[in-house]
């Protein structure tokens, strides 16, 4: 059921009313929508992807002083990456924290990205569902490399001696959201040389009705984003996989 924000009538027009329809209903307030209550409304929408333009509109409202809690949250993320063995209730609580802070941004794309090729590589540790009611460590060895100056992505899953399968493409950048479209795939068993395969993608650039992510907080060490499938996650800086 939808409301509509009604000007109250005159004190005069309202007497005329309440004589014409004693027993008619005063009008029901519309209720107040902020930010927090669209993301919620937003994140109980369990049919498709998230719309992009909600999700948009969220994200671009940083705040100017974090809530205390952050600081506190982003050392259990870092505790989280180092040793593995930080509660997934504790990490999830802290995703939480560090999403509805809304950080700053502008510096984001730099430090995930670095200034120049071939850019920084980020190792994921823990995968979470878009209520985060549920997550866990990531069991695979699963690296990312985000070179900011080309524009380039690489995702990697690592099986050491076994090889390994890497997705390279590239990506856009608008505010805090990075889309992406993989233009090869590389295959690597054993010790035989990959094997390289096509995905297309021509010159069309990324846009958000690609893959993407939205980066709720990067820093020299960990890195916090959401999916377009509404899952949240977070990696560590790590050395680049060769």
């Amino acid at each position: 059921m939808a409301f509509f924000s009604i000007s109250p009538p005159s004190p005069s027009l309202s007497l005329l009313a309440t004589k014409r329809h004693p027993f008619a209903k005063p009008p029901i307030p519309a209720t107040p929508q902020t930010p927090d209550t669209r993301a919620r409304r937003f994140l109980s929408t369990a049919a498709a992807p998230p719309e992009l333009g909600a999700l948009e509109r969220d994200q671009k409202r940083p705040s100017s002083s974090p809530e205390p809690g952050v600081a506190e949250s982003v050392k259990v993320l870092k505790a989280a990456a180092k040793t593995r063995r930080v509660p997934a209730a504790e990490v999830l609580d802290a995703l939480a924290a560090i999403k509805k802070a809304k950080a700053e941004s502008s510096s984001f794309l730099e430090t995930l990205g670095g200034t120049e090729s071939p850019g920084r590589t980020w190792m994921l540790i823990f995968t979470a569902q878009g209520k985060l009611e549920k997550g866990r460590y990531f069991p695979l060895t699963a690296v990312q490399r985000f070179d900011a100056a080309a524009k380039r992505i690489e995702n990697g899953v690592y099986l050491g001696p076994i090889g390994c399968l890497t997705f390279e493409g590239k990506f856009s950048w608008k505010d805090r959201i990075l889309a992406f479209i993989f233009e090869c795939v590389r295959i690597k068993v054993g010790p035989f040389g990959p094997l390289q395969i096509s995905l297309g993608g021509g010159e069309r650039e990324p846009s958000t009705k690609d893959p993407f992510f939205i980066w709720f907080y990067v820093d020299e060490e960990i890195a916090v984003a959401q999916g377009r499938g509404g899952g949240i996650a977070f990696w560590c800086r790590c050395r680049r996989v060769t």
